[in-house]
């Protein structure tokens, strides 16, 4: 294990069994990108080596407390790492800050930032916890969410949405499948309701739609969408799907047989000002496997 080894894929680390599960993850993808582990535990709240005021604690005391206990979550992490993967080199690394401040900065530079679903935060209650949104929103690299099972047969299913902001997704679920040495199943749903109505505004109900023609607008989205990748992965075999049916439904579903799930963190529709888009959004809480959610570069993300 070398400290000084590049950190291309980092993982969150808080104790929880979903960051356990993070943290294997990310060992696995460190390998096979032929990089190293960065584990990073934040600690919220006072500074070390803060002496306090008389009659208020011992903020001293506490912070030691706290960096000790800290320690020992990553010392734990770091055999749980090692267990999944005894060749991987790790650094791991206290920071003071949030965990959704200090993972969002500790993102530039990286390949991956993998968490868990939830952490030892929040309400139990929730499906998803807060950082893991914050980061599929804010972080400069790819996103993976540890949900779900944690399958080791399956696709990867790459969500297709034809937008400029999704082809870096495109890029990312290619290079899974390769690394993996899966099949890539590339999923574009359609329907009606989101499509022109064909006579032009005004026109009285019930509305008319070309079917055929929006299903081969669909198909020509998808083989558009894919065109270049096959060639630059020739090992990965590509399963195009063109359904119609509502997006989330569809991927939710289609997430059933696959090892991870690839969206774009904001597709073609919604509201321009939004980080994370509702697709997103509803398959981070609902998929039925990991998700991976990249953003697109610069303003398009």
């Amino acid at each position: 294990m070398s400290e000084s080894a590049k950190a291309a894929v980092v993982a969150g680390v808080d104790g929880s069994e979903a960051s356990q599960d993070a943290v294997e993850s990310a060992a696995r993808e460190a390998v096979a990108r032929g990089g190293g582990l960065h584990l990073v535990h934040a600690v919220h709240g006072g500074r070390t080596g803060h002496s306090g005021r008389p009659g208020h604690g011992a903020p001293q005391e506490t912070d030691e407390t706290a960096l000790a206990a800290a320690h020992q979550l990553l010392d734990a992490a770091v055999e749980r790492a090692e267990r999944a993967e005894p060749a991987v080199e790790i650094r791991q690394e206290v920071v003071p800050g949030t965990a959704a401040s200090v993972l969002t900065t500790t993102s530039h530079g990286a390949e991956l930032v993998v968490v868990g679903t939830r952490g030892t935060g929040g309400f139990s209650g929730l499906l998803i916890g807060s950082v893991a949104v914050h980061l599929a929103a804010h972080a400069e690299c790819p996103v993976l969410v540890t949900r779900g099972r944690q399958p080791a047969a399956g696709p990867v299913l790459l969500a297709v949405d034809g937008s400029q902001a999704g082809d870096r997704a495109v890029g990312f679920a290619f290079e899974e499948a390769s690394l993996r040495g899966t099949d890539l199943v590339a999923l574009h749903a359609w329907n009606s309701w989101a499509a022109p109505v064909v006579g032009g505004p005004g026109i009285a109900m019930p509305f008319a739609y070309d079917i055929e023609a929006l299903r081969g607008e669909a198909e020509t989205l998808l083989s558009g969408a894919l065109a270049g990748w096959r060639e630059r992965y020739p090992d990965v075999t590509v399963h195009p799907r063109v359904v119609q049916e509502y997006t989330r439904e569809a991927l939710i579903e289609a997430s059933e047989e696959a090892q991870l799930l690839v969206v774009g963190a904001r597709g073609r529709g919604g509201f321009a000002g939004l980080l994370l888009g509702s697709v997103s959004q509803a398959l981070l809480h609902h998929a039925h496997c990991p998700v991976a959610v990249v953003r697109g570069s610069g303003a398009d993300g």
